[in-house]
């Protein structure tokens, strides 16, 4: 699966310069959240004392607003299209690698269209996607903990104000205790995935001898057997992803009050000012969605968890890992 794509000398162009263009965009994105979160605090302040300005100062801080916003919009953009270049370069990689691995066995390898085909397509897709913000996830966390460590001497909430860089902690202990929540919610999910792969293939497959034969196959009792096997996996998958998207819905609603309510009281005593409410808002949400991300993201990695597994299998059974299988360039024309 990795090196198929990134240990190749034909994809090393692909896999190492566009990771480090990917990060190169990123680090530029994130250079742009932190100006528009000190963007937050001068806005929101000439906003509360809006009787005392001029109008003038309103328009110049939307100026300054669309300066950052537009680069951002387009650099945005320019990542997200790359990076579904990558992935399918990825999957073009991991392909053509299995193939002569595939062809080469004697014996028939159970699913191996679906593997070759299905798998490594959604395996690239949803490391792209994942893999993207992890590491958006990293570069927030380094720009924003330090501006949210600062902040937290505005807490004036009893037990909170006297403990350093309070809301940094009171994030990262909030999203620990989310993911592990998660896990317990969310513990079947993972195998459920599996065998819904495993039925799904087993009733793509007798429909595919169907087209050939439909005297022999694609039989109606045989049909209604199959069908019925998916409908109960998949009424179970839904009873789980439904627990789990409850527990989700709930914590995310939490956490875009506890900025307000450690903060908030402040605003009424006069020991801070809106602009500093909503920047720390502002800091709070994106350094609790970094430390959160893969409980945001738990059904596609419990999906990404499944194909791992039935790539794994796959590779084992066509002797992909073995030194004396034929290479890549075999195949590739």
């Amino acid at each position: 699966m990795l090196k198929s794509f990134f240990l190749n000398k034909k994809w090393l162009l692909w896999s190492w310069g566009g990771f480090l263009f990917i990060i190169g965009s990123l680090l530029a994105q994130t250079w742009i959240d932190v100006k528009i979160n000190q963007w937050y605090k001068g806005f929101y302040d000439l906003l509360q004392q809006a009787t005392e300005r001029d109008v003038s100062e309103f328009y110049d801080g939307i100026f300054l607003f669309l300066k950052l916003a537009v680069p951002y919009v387009i650099i945005y953009t320019i990542t997200n299209y790359f990076t579904r270049l990558y992935a399918f370069r990825w999957r073009e990689a991991m392909t053509f690698a299995y193939m002569p691995y595939w062809k080469k066995v004697d014996s028939k390898v159970e699913g191996a269209s679906q593997r070759i085909q299905e798998d490594c397509m959604n395996f690239a897709r949803i490391v792209e996607s994942i893999g993207l913000q992890i590491i958006r996830a990293i570069m927030l966390l380094i720009a924003f903990i330090p501006i949210l460590w600062g902040l937290s001497s505005n807490v004036i909430i009893p037990w909170f104000k006297d403990i350093s860089g309070s809301l940094v902690w009171v994030s990262l202990i909030a999203s620990l205790g989310g993911v592990l929540m998660s896990w317990i919610v969310g513990i079947k999910l993972p195998g459920l995935e599996y065998n819904n792969q495993v039925v799904e293939a087993a009733f793509r497959k007798e429909l595919v001898y169907g087209e050939d034969d439909r005297i022999e196959y694609a039989k109606p009792p045989t049909i209604f057997e199959l069908f019925v096997g998916i409908k109960f996996n998949y009424h179970r998958l839904f009873l789980h992803y439904g627990y789990f998207d409850l527990w989700l819905i709930m914590y995310n609603q939490s956490m875009i009050i506890v900025p307000y309510i450690l903060m908030g009281p402040g605003l009424f005593t006069g020991a801070m000012t809106l602009g500093i409410l909503i920047q720390t808002s502002s800091a709070f949400r994106e350094v609790q969605g970094s430390f959160s991300l893969f409980m945001q993201n738990w059904t596609r990695i419990t999906e990404l968890r499944s194909i791992f597994r039935r790539l794994s299998e796959f590779e084992k059974n066509i002797g992909y890992k073995t030194p004396k299988a034929p290479i890549l360039s075999s195949i590739r024309s």
